[in-house]
């Protein structure tokens, strides 16, 4: 009986290029095809672990944890300057989904920062921020704005501690005014005063207190 010899199948070569394709682990940088850049750690083709991501279009890097793909714990986000070319860095801390989420500090233009926590991306939680006008804002924060209880100091050192909704003064609360010895307590609504009592308040002490004390009820 004659003997019948098979061909030993053999693996096409696609599949061996296709496993050495897979990104998997450390990786040295890997271009895609817009020019992004990415140098780090892999899983499962997908950015995982650590890692440094620069976009090609407009120069920002991104360096820190990656999770399936996105940025996720914690990293550093900079952009270069559109002058020197040095780059600056906009932003520091936690992330969620590829969104700013928990603690974090952001750089702004012209010197500003805040300080405080982040919610999918915008200002949500306890923050501080400092204006370029030399205002500090400390207090809670929703969708971006200032919204509940926070104090805001002005350059002149006069205050306002209360209610804030949208970014402004609302609810109970009191503005101090430092330079003139005086204490305005109060409701507010969009940033207006509805009513309240004004009183001296360290009048004694103030720098440009009014001509005559308020008379006393």
């Amino acid at each position: 009986m004659p003997i019948v010899k098979y061909p030993r199948a053999t693996e096409p070569l696609w599949h061996e290029w296709d496993g050495k394709a897979q990104k998997c682990g450390l990786r040295h940088t890997v271009y895609a095809v817009n020019g992004d850049q990415y140098t780090g750690e892999w899983l499962d083709n997908l950015k995982h672990g650590k890692g440094t991501q620069v976009w090609k279009r407009t120069g920002a890097i991104y360096s820190g944890d990656w999770k399936f793909g996105k940025r996720d714990g914690y990293g550093s986000y900079s952009i270069p300057d559109p002058i020197t070319k040095e780059y600056k860095k906009v932003y520091t801390g936690w992330w969620k989904n590829d969104q700013k989420c928990g603690y974090g500090v952001t750089f702004y233009p012209g010197g500003e920062r805040y300080e405080g926590e982040w919610s999918s991306g915008l200002r949500s939680g306890w923050g501080r921020m400092y204006y370029s006008d030399g205002s500090i804002y400390e207090g809670q924060w929703l969708e971006d704005w200032p919204g509940g209880q926070g104090m805001l100091r002005l350059p002149n050192e006069n205050r306002y501690e209360g209610g804030w909704k949208d970014g402004k003064k609302h609810g109970p609360g009191k503005f101090f005014y430092l330079d003139k010895g005086q204490l305005f307590e109060g409701i507010w609504a969009a940033d207006i005063p509805k009513c309240g009592i004004l009183i001296d308040f360290g009048r004694d002490e103030a720098p440009a207190p009014t001509q005559y004390p308020i008379p006393k009820v």
